[in-house]
C-alpha cells in the first residue's frame, strides 16, 4: 500500500479529513486540540509526502496578487450583500449551513487561535494542493499519473477538480468554485506546486487574520 504512487499525495489529506470527522470527540483536549491536530498532520506530511513536495515559488508577485484576489473573492459576496449566505442556493440540505467550528470559550483563547491559524496557513495548503492539483488533476486523466508532467492540462479533469473543490466548501461553494478555477488555471500556467502552496497559504493566512480581527467567525467553518 505504501508503495502506491498516490499515497504521498492523498494520505495527509485523508488523515486531515479523519481528524475533522472525530473533531467532536477531541474536545477533552481543550486549548491543545489544534496543536495536536497540527502535529499529527505535519507528521503525516513529513512521513508520506516529503519526497514529492516542492516549496519553490517561481512567480512571487503574480502569485501574491492571486492570493489577495482569492481572499477578496472569498469575503466579497457576504460583505457586499448581507444575508447572501442564507439564500437557498447556499444553505440547504445538500451544501449544509454556515456554522462556527469553534466554541465560544475557544474563540477567547489566543493559544488555540494561533494554532488554528497555523493549521489554515501552513498545513491545509500543503495537503490540499498535493491532493487536488498535484494528484487529482493528473489521476483523472491517467491512473499512471506520474507519467504526466505536473500541471498538465485536460479540460474534463480541470472542471471536475474545480467542482469537487467547490463541494468541499459546502455553503461557500460558489466562491470555492471560482477559487478552484483560478488556482487550477494558475497551476497549469506555472506548473509549480510551490506557487500554489504559497497562494493557498497566503489566502488562508489573510482570511484567518481578517476573521480574528473582524469577529466574522462564520468564515472558519
Amino acid at each position: 500500500m505504501l508503495t502506491n504512487p498516490s499515497v504521498p499525495y492523498i494520505a495527509p489529506f485523508l488523515i486531515f479529513l479523519a481528524l475533522l470527522s472525530i473533531q467532536k470527540y477531541l474536545g477533552f483536549l481543550g486549548e491543545w486540540e489544534y496543536l495536536v491536530r497540527v502535529l499529527i498532520v505535519a507528521a503525516s506530511i513529513w512521513y508520506f509526502s516529503r519526497r514529492v513536495l516542492d516549496f519553490k515559488v517561481r512567480h512571487w508577485l503574480p502569485s501574491f496578487a492571486i492570493a489577495i484576489a482569492a481572499f477578496l473573492l472569498w469575503i466579497a459576496p457576504d460583505t457586499l450583500f448581507p444575508g447572501w449566505r442564507q439564500h437557498w442556493l447556499f444553505t440547504n440540505s445538500i451544501t449544509g449551513e454556515v456554522h462556527v467550528s469553534l466554541a465560544a470559550d475557544q474563540l477567547k483563547s489566543p493559544f488555540l487561535l494561533f494554532f488554528r491559524t497555523l493549521s489554515a496557513a501552513l498545513m491545509v495548503p500543503i495537503l490540499e494542493e498535493l491532493f487536488w492539483r498535484a494528484w487529482m488533476l493528473r489521476w483523472l486523466v491517467k491512473r499512471e499519473f506520474e507519467e504526466l508532467p505536473i500541471g498538465s492540462y485536460d479540460t474534463q479533469s480541470f472542471w471536475i477538480v474545480a467542482a469537487l473543490f467547490a463541494m468541499e466548501h459546502g455553503p461557500y461553494w460558489e466562491v470555492g468554485l471560482l477559487t478552484g478555477i483560478l488556482w487550477n488555471w494558475w497551476f497549469i500556467r506555472t506548473k509549480s506546486l510551490g506557487d500554489l502552496i504559497f497562494i493557498h497559504g497566503v489566502t488562508n493566512l489573510v482570511l484567518s487574520l481578517y476573521v480574528i480581527w473582524s469577529g466574522k467567525w462564520q468564515f472558519w467553518m
